[in-house]
């Protein structure tokens, strides 16, 4: 008999290592590299794999012209949620491998179990758990109503050839795999949730996908750092990458796209959690403009664009004199260096020096701003709370700044201006170049550098 081979994986990028070290040469993490067995040759996969997977593994491919290939138009089918079949790219592509992570309770197995009552409607669908029984699921379903309960099969099961078997003996076209670091392929020694169990395991599925048409809605763990647990090749094997995270007061769970082959990867959608599973929120920049009727200095409202949707968000800041030799400068929400950029540009081109002062920043609801369209709302709060002049409520804000201190568009400016008069603003300090078209309802005044952007917190402000 062969001696067993060993390997040592990083569990963060997937390099592999010929002997155990603490940190990864590749990606630099510590102590993310694991033990695990080499599978063996794929000769021995064949005696215990399904035969669909048997038939795809030796199977004989041809080389085609790509003017020869004939051209498939798959129609997408609803997944029963409308915000989900948004962040998907329009609806649920047949034969596509979506892979959901999360923390722990975020309601992944939730939003999965209220779906796939409505797919089983038309289609074949299959609830394949390998961490809870089918009576856990079964209870779920009925507590949360689920449609088409006795249309959807059940199964708890964590080998791959199993499930195949499964798969083809049920004509499953629908198939929920909970979770894919508890399934395992049997030609390979290591544990369930190891490295190599979960590329072998995710690569036999995606394959079985690709060459019967069979969609998998994927649940994923997520490690301390929030990513996807496992190895890289996880990412890259699946068509599609969304993550469901909780805001800041567990009010609401937050779906956004990392990856996706079928539509933009950068969709994000808003749930509602309550005792009878998610419930869509299609409005969510009312949920976060929800400021009490007092004006407070140091609040300005914005706009992101999150997507293909424009999302209105508050933005706070504190100054405070700093009782400490080296200010604090605090950022929820909001990149940290930015921070430091905005304060730099207000102290060099608008003589407000905040260098003895605390600043603090926050994004209300939990939401994170990874646009630049932010840079002049965060600076005329600061602004705003420096002379502890409030900004009014129906003033919405955005742009980008410049080193030099010129007020930069932002894209979709029109849509962003038209979605703040749906939320009852009526005026709007903006770029230049986002004022070209008026907007009705909403009375526009155009900023072109910090300058005119002060003034023009002295007209509606002061």
């Amino acid at each position: 008999m062969a001696k067993t081979k060993r390997a040592y994986v990083c569990s963060e990028c997937g390099a592999d290592f010929p002997r155990w070290q603490g940190q990864c040469s590749a990606c630099a993490a510590w102590n993310t590299i694991t033990e695990f067995t080499i599978p063996k040759t794929r000769s021995a996969v064949g005696a215990s794999a399904s035969s669909a997977a048997n038939s795809y593994a030796g199977a004989a491919t041809k080389v085609q012209k790509l003017s020869e290939v004939e051209s498939k138009d798959l129609p997408r089918y609803s997944s029963g949620i409308s915000e989900l079949d948004r962040v998907f790219g329009g609806g649920i592509v047949p034969g596509s491998v979506l892979l959901l992570c999360g923390d722990p309770g975020a309601g992944k197995s939730t939003l999965l179990l209220q779906s796939i009552g409505s797919v089983a409607a038309g289609k074949q669908a299959l609830y394949v758990s390998g961490e809870e029984s089918i009576h856990q699921i079964s209870q779920r379903a009925k507590r949360l109503g689920t449609p088409n309960i006795d249309k959807i099969s059940v199964v708890a099961e964590t080998s791959v050839e199993q499930i195949l078997n499964h798969i083809t003996a049920q004509k499953a076209e629908f198939v929920i795999i909970d979770s894919i670091q508890t399934m395992t392929v049997a030609h390979n020694e290591s544990a369930a949730g190891s490295p190599s169990q979960v590329k072998e395991s995710a690569a036999a599925l995606t394959r079985f996908a690709k060459t019967e048409g069979v969609t998998f809605m994927i649940v994923g763990h997520i490690n301390k750092d929030s990513n996807v647990a496992g190895p890289m090749q996880l990412i890259h094997i699946v068509d599609g990458l969304f993550s469901l995270s909780s805001t800041s007061d567990e009010k609401f769970r937050v779906l956004r796209t990392s990856k996706n082959r079928f539509g933009a990867d950068s969709e994000s959608c808003f749930f509602a959690m309550t005792e009878t599973g998610m419930k869509q929120v299609k409005n969510p920049s009312a949920i976060f403009l929800s400021r009490s009727d007092k004006n407070h200095a140091g609040s300005v409202c914005t706009t992101l664009w999150e997507g293909t949707r424009p999302l209105l968000v508050e933005v706070q800041a504190l100054c405070n004199n700093s009782v400490t030799e080296n200010p604090r400068r605090l950022t929820v929400g909001y990149d940290s260096n930015r921070l430091a950029m905005s304060i730099a540009v207000l102290a060099r081109h608008g003589g407000v020096m905040l260098s003895d002062m605390d600043i603090f920043v926050n994004c209300v609801g939990g939401i994170k701003v990874e646009e630049t369209s932010a840079d002049l709302a965060v600076l005329l709060a600061i602004f705003s709370s420096f002379k502890n002049a409030p900004i009014p409520q129906d003033v919405l804000v955005f742009g980008e700044i410049g080193l030099n201190a010129d007020i930069r568009p932002a894209a979709n400016g029109v849509e962003r201006i038209r979605e703040a008069a749906k939320q009852g603003f009526t005026r709007a300090i903006v770029p230049k170049a986002n004022a070209s078209r008026q907007v009705n309802g909403i009375e526009i005044i155009a900023v072109e550098d910090l300058q005119e952007a002060l003034t023009a917190f002295e007209r509606v402000a002061l």
